[in-house]
Order: structure tokens, then C-alpha cells, then sequence
């Protein structure tokens, strides 16, 4: 069982599993299914009730804050007791690309060391990229009234017009970040 858990699982058994999570809150009778609702729900368990953004029953999202526990915990799981560092494989072409702009240690596949370190965080690239990205990131899915996970899952497979155009706009974000604005940013 444990080697099973511990390999990565193949899109067509993954996919259908994040398939099946819309089915399950519909007939459970929630509507909503999103990670960012999450922090609004943290908020109005916590802050005294004088903003009207958190007068709301808060508890009848309480499945919302498990999902989140169970996510923070899952993750935590896999990457300390169940993941390979040597499955995880750069590409030769994105190694070549990523050198073009300093990045040479990436012995943690998942974040470039060069760039995500506390060193880092105070410098012109460091602020734009964690501080600043993260407020657009915090700001966009307030907007958009939720996240890439809620609009792409949950809100297309409800067929609501509003995640489709949500879910576009992050899409085209996402390559515009990734194809000019991290390149331009990686390069001062």
C-alpha cells in the first residue's frame, strides 16, 4: 500500500478523482468549492463581527476548513515521509533557460533556491516576485470572487458563465507571467 501512495499517480487516475469531488459537494448540497474562500472563513471565526465582509454563519463552511487542514496536512505528509527528490526531473531545455538568468541551484525541484531564500526577499526581485505577486495573487482571487481551483472546477462544471471568463483571464495571466513578465523580472 505504501509504495502504491508514494509513486505519482497517472492523470487518468488523478483527474477523474478531482472530477468526482464536483458530484459529491453537489449532492452534499454545496455550491461553492475553493481554497481562497478559506481565508474569509478564518477571518470571520476570528475578527470581531464589526465588518460586514464577515457577518455571516461562518460554521456551515466549517467542511471548507477541514478540506484546507486536510490539504496543509497532506501536503506536509507527502513531502516529508513520501516523495523522491530524484523523481522529480527538470527538463535539459528549462535547466538551460533558467541559467540564462542565474538560476544554477536546483538541487530542490520544486523552488528554484536562487530565487525563493530569505536572502532574496528583500532585494528588487524578492519584493516583485514574492511580496508583489503575492498581493496580486491574494488581490485577483478576491476579484474574481475565488480561485483558479473553485472557478475552474467547481464553477465551469456548474456551468456558470462567470468561471469560464475567470478561468480564461487566469489562464492568460498565468502565461503572460510566466512567458514575459517572469523573464523580464529574473533578468534585473
Amino acid at each position: 500500500m505504501f509504495s502504491f501512495i508514494s509513486q505519482p499517480w497517472p492523470w487518468y487516475v488523478a483527474g477523474p478523482l478531482i472530477g468526482l469531488t464536483v458530484p459529491v459537494l453537489l449532492i452534499l448540497g454545496n455550491k461553492n468549492f475553493g481554497i481562497s474562500s478559506t481565508l474569509r472563513h478564518v477571518c470571520a471565526a476570528c475578527i470581531p463581527a464589526g465588518i460586514d465582509y464577515f457577518k455571516y454563519d461562518w460554521k456551515k463552511e466549517i467542511w471548507n476548513l477541514v478540506f484546507v487542514s486536510g490539504i496543509i496536512i497532506g501536503g506536509f505528509i507527502a513531502a516529508h515521509y513520501l516523495s523522491n527528490p530524484n523523481e522529480i526531473v527538470i527538463n535539459d531545455n528549462l535547466k538551460a533557460e533558467l541559467a540564462g538568468y542565474g538560476m544554477q541551484d536546483l538541487s530542490n525541484a520544486l523552488v528554484p533556491a536562487d530565487v525563493v531564500n530569505w536572502e532574496n526577499l528583500f532585494t528588487l526581485q524578492g519584493i516583485l516576485m514574492i511580496i508583489v505577486g503575492g498581493f496580486f495573487v491574494g488581490f485577483g482571487t478576491r476579484y474574481a470572487g475565488g480561485c483558479t481551483s473553485g472557478h475552474s472546477i467547481m464553477g465551469i462544471s456548474a456551468l456558470n458563465w462567470p468561471s469560464l471568463v475567470a478561468t480564461i483571464f487566469f489562464m492568460a495571466g498565468g502565461f503572460f507571467a510566466a512567458n514575459l513578465l517572469l523573464p523580464f523580472i529574473l533578468s534585473l
